[in-house]
């Protein structure tokens, strides 16, 4: 993990992450208090919305528990690794109070595939960005 990120992310949240994807494209990673309060929010949906049991599907599918050590790893499941294509050297994206690990060919063409436009400058200039 990049200290641009390790470094803060510790200091705020602790070691601990889960690990997961909504779609095994790419791996997301919460810091373990910031995916309590998204379970928390998960709690107030009705049990049977169709959305939230496709999303609890996929991410109990690839989620897992798991720590940074000391040298600032992490340990990727092997099944979201595959899914992803996720090894070696990787593309780290901070969101916000989360993290996405992208296969960097895979990175590309998402970016690629969908640019960033004027359209969206004007967007986010509307609330101040």
């Amino acid at each position: 993990m990049p200290s641009v990120f390790r470094t803060p992310l510790e200091a705020h949240y602790g070691r601990e992450l889960f690990i997961t994807s909504d779609d095994g494209k790419y791996v997301r990673l919460y810091p373990l208090p910031v995916w309590v309060q998204v379970e928390e929010k998960l709690a107030k949906m009705a049990s049977g919305h169709p959305s939230r049991g496709k999303f609890l599907d996929w991410i109990n599918y690839f989620g897992q528990v798991a720590e940074i050590d000391g040298q600032g790893r992490v340990l990727i499941p092997a099944r979201l690794r595959e899914t992803a294509g996720v090894s070696g050297d990787i593309e780290v994206l901070g969101q916000g109070n989360y993290l996405d690990a992208w296969n960097h060919d895979r990175l590309l063409a998402k970016l690629q595939g969908a640019p960033y436009t004027d359209d969206d400058r004007r967007a986010l200039a509307e609330h101040g960005i």
